[in-house]
């Protein structure tokens, strides 16, 4: 099976090619591994760099085709949705895939309709949320392509839930929770990795690594380390991540903020905590998204305290102990304390991409036999990719 895989260039603050990252490098990937020939389309919002690429994937084939934006973004832009269509023109895919946020997974819709193939489309978060959802249009465009498309893949049964209420759906829907790459998150020696990051060996960590910021609830853990710190004189909070202007980390002896980690650094900080810390709010955001981070934790054996919202309570439906009511640092505090104490693991297998994907891939499959070719029109006959020209130049990027 040939598969466009259509997606934008960063995604959660990671190059998607050339970091190999994630829900958007790995799904192409293990489809690739499958047997099928995998061509990722990805769109660059900034000055990245261009070309294709073709990345190890037997037995299958898995090439990249780059483009960005660059200098000339909106004439680049207009252009992009007639140049992709004639590339795929001539590659003639079996299915396509539309990926990463409203404008490429509107964008997918389009192609799919103008060159009469089925299409998926997966939500790795509910692109709502995004900034780009405030542009006028885009909510519609998301949930008429996501309506239309014969398989949507999200990352939560809440989000799974949205989908088949709100947008109405008339395709399969099933949640694919993103998990990580067990060869890089796994158990590791505590000591080896704080001395690897420069943390002090016999202290007790308390921390998290990911987006720092108020909206997505950074605000707590601050107020809550502030409440433990004269109490629990060998505690330390280790920070990671890129950080609110408006909300900056504590500075004290105490406080470790390591920047902005590489993936596999990330792994070592997890190894070398006591207790990892999920923070979320009760907003969309929250309530939709599935935390990367927890699966992260989970496999490197760190015991964790979640917010009460989204997926975090099935997660740790074991130890409820675990769990603090959002928004609320007081029952942050307890929770840590509580971990600090039992130091309880999620009962939760963690399982591999290839397991995950190759439950999705013979759905995809399906798509392409007889009788579910997706033939779409708007009102007037005519449908065209003017949304994508519109909200990618005003938007903030996102994830």
């Amino acid at each position: 099976m040939r598969i466009a895989f259509i997606c934008k260039r960063r995604y959660m603050g990671k190059d998607v090619i050339d970091d190999r990252y994630g829900r958007l490098y790995e799904i192409p990937l293990q489809l690739a591994r499958l047997g099928h020939e995998v061509h990722g389309f990805c769109l660059g919002y900034r000055s990245e760099s261009e070309g294709e690429a073709i990345h190890d994937a037997l037995p299958g084939r898995l090439e990249w085709h780059a483009r960005s934006l660059g200098g000339g973004a909106f004439t680049r832009l207009a252009a992009y949705p007639s140049r992709l269509l004639g590339q795929l023109r001539r590659l003639q895919p079996d299915v396509l895939i539309g990926a990463s946020d409203i404008p490429q997974v509107a964008l997918t819709a389009w192609l799919a309709r103008k060159l009469d193939r089925p299409y998926a489309v997966d939500l790795y978060d509910n692109f709502e949320g995004f900034g780009q959802a405030r542009i006028p249009g885009f909510v519609t465009a998301l949930r008429k392509a996501t309506r239309h498309a014969g398989l949507v893949t999200t990352t939560s049964d809440a989000l799974a839930g949205l989908v088949r209420g709100t947008y109405r759906a008339e395709g399969t829907v099933v949640s694919m929770p993103s998990t990580v790459d067990l060869d890089v998150f796994r158990p590791g020696d505590r000591a080896t990795a704080r001395e690897a990051l420069g943390l002090p060996v016999q202290a007790t960590l308390i921390g998290t690594a990911g987006g720092l910021l108020a909206s997505r609830g950074i605000g707590e853990l601050y107020a809550a380390w502030n409440a433990l710190a004269p109490s629990m004189p060998d505690a330390h909070l280790v920070l990671a991540g890129p950080v609110d202007p408006a909300l900056p980390p504590p500075v004290a002896p105490r406080v470790h903020y390591l920047g902005m980690l590489a993936h596999r650094h990330t792994a070592t900080l997890f190894q070398a905590l006591d207790t990892g810390i999920i923070y979320l709010r009760d907003t969309p955001f929250g309530n939709y998204c599935f935390p990367q981070k927890a699966y992260e934790m989970f496999a490197c054996g760190l015991p964790v305290v979640a917010a009460d919202i989204g997926a975090m309570p099935a997660l740790l439906a074991d130890n409820p102990q675990a769990l603090y009511r959002a928004g609320n640092a007081q029952d942050l505090l307890r929770a840590i304390n509580h971990q600090l104490n039992s130091r309880a693991l999620a009962q939760l297998a963690v399982e591999d991409w290839a397991t995950i994907i190759g439950r999705i891939e013979p759905r995809l499959v399906e798509l392409t036999g007889d009788g579910i070719r997706q033939e779409r029109s708007t009102a007037n006959g005519r449908s065209t990719p003017l949304d994508l020209a519109q909200v990618i130049p005003k938007a903030h990027p996102e994830g």
